[in-house]
């Protein structure tokens, strides 16, 4: 048996999605059918995806979110250098 999963990332979260959406609809988990994929509602391009979960701690060293988000963030904290922005910027959009 390898390490971890023995399929893609992306084959699993298909798996996950469509165990919801064929789930009973009075059942917590439920995913209707009408509603987008799980990246979509994320407005997260699948490319992006597969960078933060496999090169996460290579890519971001400080706080991680939308840019928007962390304006308020960084803000609150006085901080004044934003290490990693622009990755934000990029996988975030």
């Amino acid at each position: 048996m390898p390490k971890g999963l023995p399929f893609e990332l992306k084959s699993y979260l298909e798996l996950v999605e469509l165990t919801g959406r064929c789930m009973r609809e009075d059942k917590r988990g439920h995913i209707e059918q009408r509603t987008l994929s799980i990246l979509e509602r994320l407005n997260i391009a699948p490319e992006n995806w597969l960078k933060l979960t496999t090169q996460f701690t290579k890519v971001f060293k400080g706080a991680v979110g939308r840019p928007n988000k962390l304006g308020g963030y960084y803000a609150h904290l006085e901080v004044k250098r934003r290490t990693g922005i622009s990755h934000c910027e990029k996988l975030f959009g």
